[in-house]
């Protein structure tokens, strides 16, 4: 069963577009414990919002995890994990922060509630919500 995720990145650092462009990326450079924790449990055909943090603050499409368990190639030391990830597709229509959180059946979400957290779990209806909204 696939598990769900959100994975936020600032554009200018790597788009949606960059994603695209490049047909696979590693996910690399997180320094959060947590965020850590949910990239060593990605599998390989889990799903992940791409969500373009600071400037955007929107998801604009929907990656997929290639390849787990990956020893982040930024980090010297080998403490800090990450993923590669392949575009699946871009949302009909981003799904912005401010429609999130004007949700009432998503205020639970990690997104909302640990809001500087870059890599974060999506539940499935969640993940089935936001959608939904995507489509309106």
């Amino acid at each position: 069963m696939a598990h769900y995720w959100l994975m936020k990145s600032e554009p200018y650092e790597y788009s949606w577009d960059d994603l695209v462009e490049e047909g696979e990326g590693v996910w690399s450079g997180v320094r959060n414990h947590q965020a850590k924790n949910n990239l060593a449990a990605m599998e390989v055909g889990d799903l992940a919002f791409f969500y373009h943090s600071n400037k955007g603050l929107e998801i604009v499409g929907i990656c997929e995890i290639s390849v787990a368990g990956i020893a982040d190639p930024t980090d010297p030391e080998g403490k800090w994990a990450a993923v590669k990830v392949k575009p699946k597709q871009k949302l009909a229509n981003p799904v912005t922060l401010k429609q999130i959180k004007a949700d009432p059946s998503l205020q639970n979400m990690e997104l909302v509630k640990l809001m500087r957290l870059s890599v974060s779990k999506v539940h499935e209806t969640e993940w089935d919500h936001i959608l939904a909204m995507a489509e309106d």
